[in-house]
């Protein structure tokens, strides 16, 4: 059995996932969301897995537009992994829906805690608490991959229903169409060099160099990297992140995050 995997992410947990997973299940292709969503997307596998972080409670626009892209037949094995710092609320739930809109079954959705990134609100966790949570993941990611290996249906995992109608129902359909314009919170500090790494690692091309310092040109997905990645930690949001410790995933390097790209 083959299986491609097509992940997003900002800060590399997801490709760490990824990458996780395949070695698992063995003959597996890892692609990247961003790098496909606009040309061929090879869905010739036996299965097929989308990975996303949570974004306000629900799946990453740039993952939606993605799913409405797919044209499959309709007995494929279809199954997603959210990874979350806080909660998974109703993204799985909500991939599930995308999908049968197209006419199409998510067989199996399954939530994974992952370090959580959004700065703004907190700095990194304790680097011990991280290792906790990747030894976790290791192990979940076992019990996935025989669920996957079968083929097998499984639960759909979700939070309980009034805590999905408020933040993935109420919250997340409110704030999401706001996301794209949300970049005009970013800056740059005195402590840009113009190294352009934010440039690089954006996965929509939302960044752009004039006069040296970064732009942002609001088509955003909200994921962080340019913040996240940047080696000066010159990038900014709103007034609170100077002081606050960045993260991404120890195992992912830059170049795998500028790889992923289109």
């Amino acid at each position: 059995m083959t299986t491609t995997i097509f992940y997003f992410t900002g800060t590399g947990n997801c490709l760490k996932v990824a990458r996780d997973l395949a070695k698992a299940l063995d003959d597996t292709k890892i692609t990247s969301i961003s790098k496909v969503l606009n040309g061929e997307i090879d869905l010739s596998t036996d299965r097929i897995g989308i990975i996303y972080p949570v974004y306000m409670f629900g799946m990453p626009l740039i993952v939606s537009r993605f799913i409405k892209k797919l044209s499959l037949a309709k007995d494929k094995y279809i199954f997603a992994i959210a990874t979350y710092g806080g909660m998974p609320g109703g993204s799985l739930g909500q991939t599930a829906r995308e999908l049968k809109a197209i006419g199409l079954k998510l067989s199996a959705g399954f939530g994974i805690a992952m370090p959580g990134n959004y700065t703004p609100l907190y700095g990194a966790i304790d680097k011990n608490k991280q290792k906790s949570m990747f030894v976790k993941e290791t192990k979940r990611i076992v019990e996935i991959a025989s669920i996957i290996r079968e083929k097998k249906d499984a639960k759909i995992e979700e939070n309980n229903f009034l805590t999905n109608a408020i933040f993935s129902g109420l919250i997340y359909k409110a704030s999401s169409p706001k996301i794209p314009y949300m970049d005009k919170d970013f800056w740059s500090d005195d402590k840009c060099n113009s190294c352009g790494t934010c440039v690089k690692v954006c996965p929509v091309n939302n960044i752009k160099l004039f006069d040296k310092k970064p732009a942002w040109m609001h088509k955003c997905e909200q994921c962080f990297a340019c913040l996240q990645w940047c080696p000066k930690e010159a990038i900014q949001y709103g007034k609170n992140t100077a002081t606050r410790t960045r993260y991404h995933h120890p195992e992912i390097k830059l170049q795998d995050i500028i790889a992923g790209k289109v």
